[in-house]
């Protein structure tokens, strides 16, 4: 069973909560970040991004960037924007949007268990990108933004949360993205110890978003350890920042592909290629997948439902049954060209919340020549590739709402 333990929370203020909540680090470019972060010298921005403190031209990866997060953190500490709660806490965050509302735990999961597959993993990481982020972490000392976990339901945490949840929180705000954001904090210690024991009876976590951010929090981890001499398990760096959701309450919206060219094929002989695959409808308006097996394409000022033909989803792989699979294996690779999603330079990727006027744009700009705006991947899917220690490919889940970054932070130490 998966280990969750309360921790001494840096948190804001509440009177500062929705200045310091911030968008996470990787769901901005740095341009994006400067100008969020603008008029806002509280935004938690300034330590997941410092790089917008610095001279534009910096490369991401100098050391002067995680060392001004460093020096940012420590003065939302010093001026008394963050301060820590007296003993180890559990904390209740819900998050409303559009009338939905996800209801997680917070505290701090095993990296032993990460490592052991206690906590299920579904994506590939890469290395520069998890270099990056273990600086960050060695550099602040710190892990500064959540790890977005699920885990299968559990009927006695449903019924402690919902308790909780009728008191006053210590946070509600509207944040930017207009998502209604509320924290209450656990601090009586039996209802904490309820908690770890009902934890007990889980087999495991799942990471849903954030893989890089755990695999660093991991490494990071594992370096602490073998470094310290009179290693005892109990350590602070044993542990890292996650917020526990059921996997019921979680929306996964669609991932979509930009395509920047044809590879080279005429176009009546891509329409052959792909007829191949799929079976070909004009549409008459802007076609969002409503089924499994259903995929909207833009091209050339027109929108196209493409339905995959019943032989190339005949499998029970949990993976390859996947319509993310099923398009990079049948129209991506061997139509386009596209061999590896992860590194190819002729493909983007857009999350569903940005809409499918955001591939129209796209498209009519002249940047890409066609767009697949696909069904979601289903969380039961998720849990199904985790379980069977599958890989999903790349960008095939899109969360919402996303995590804030800065209402918590764990020191690792």
């Amino acid at each position: 069973m998966p280990t969750f333990k309360p921790f001494r929370a840096y948190r804001p203020k509440p009177e500062f909560a929705a200045k310091v909540a911030a968008k996470p680090y990787d769901v901005l470019s740095s341009e994006e970040a400067r100008l969020e972060a603008k008029d806002n010298p509280l935004s938690f921005l300034h330590v997941g991004k410092p790089e917008i403190d610095l001279d534009p031209t910096i490369d991401l990866y100098d050391p002067k960037v995680y060392e001004k997060g460093r020096e940012n953190l420590m003065r939302f500490i010093s001026e008394g924007i963050l301060f820590q709660d007296a003993e180890p806490y559990f904390y209740v965050w819900a998050q409303t949007m559009n009338d939905r509302t996800q209801i997680g735990l917070v505290g701090c999961a095993s990296v032993d268990d990460y490592w052991n597959d206690i906590i299920k993993k579904h994506e590939k990481t890469r290395k520069d990108k998890e270099e990056d982020r273990c600086n960050h972490v060695r550099v602040t000392n710190a892990h500064t933004g959540p790890i977005f976990l699920t885990y299968r339901d559990n009927s006695k945490i449903d019924e402690i949360v919902n308790n909780i949840i009728t008191n006053v929180p210590v946070y509600d705000f509207i944040s930017e993205d207009n998502v209604r954001q509320r924290v209450w904090v656990i601090s009586n210690k039996e209802t904490i110890k309820k908690i770890q024991d009902i934890m007990n009876e889980i087999d495991y976590f799942y990471v849903a978003d954030g893989h890089h951010r755990s695999a660093a929090a991991a490494i990071v981890g594992r370096e602490r350890q073998l470094s310290n001499p009179n290693h005892r398990g109990d350590e602070e760096y044993n542990f890292f920042l996650a917020v526990l959701f059921p996997a019921s309450h979680l929306m996964i919206m669609d991932y979509n592909r930009l395509v920047k060219d044809l590879n080279n094929l005429h176009e009546k002989e891509f329409f052959e290629k792909l007829s191949q695959v799929a079976f070909i409808e004009i549409a008459s308006e802007r076609f969002k997948p409503k089924h499994k097996g259903e995929v909207g394409m833009y091209y050339k000022g027109n929108w196209y439902k493409l339905l995959f033909r019943p032989e190339i989803c005949a499998t029970d792989d949990p993976v390859e049954k996947l319509d993310v699979s099923i398009l990079q294996k049948h129209v991506l690779s061997p139509i386009l060209g596209i061999d590896d999603p992860s590194t190819s330079k002729r493909i983007d990727f857009v999350g569903g919340i940005r809409g499918l006027e955001e591939l129209e744009r796209k498209v009519n700009s002249g940047e890409w020549s066609l767009a697949f705006a696909m069904f979601p991947t289903s969380i039961n899917e998720l849990l199904s590739i985790a379980d069977a220690g599958k890989i999903m490919p790349p960008k095939s889940t899109w969360f919402e709402p996303k995590l804030k970054d800065g209402l918590f932070v764990h020191f690792l130490d």
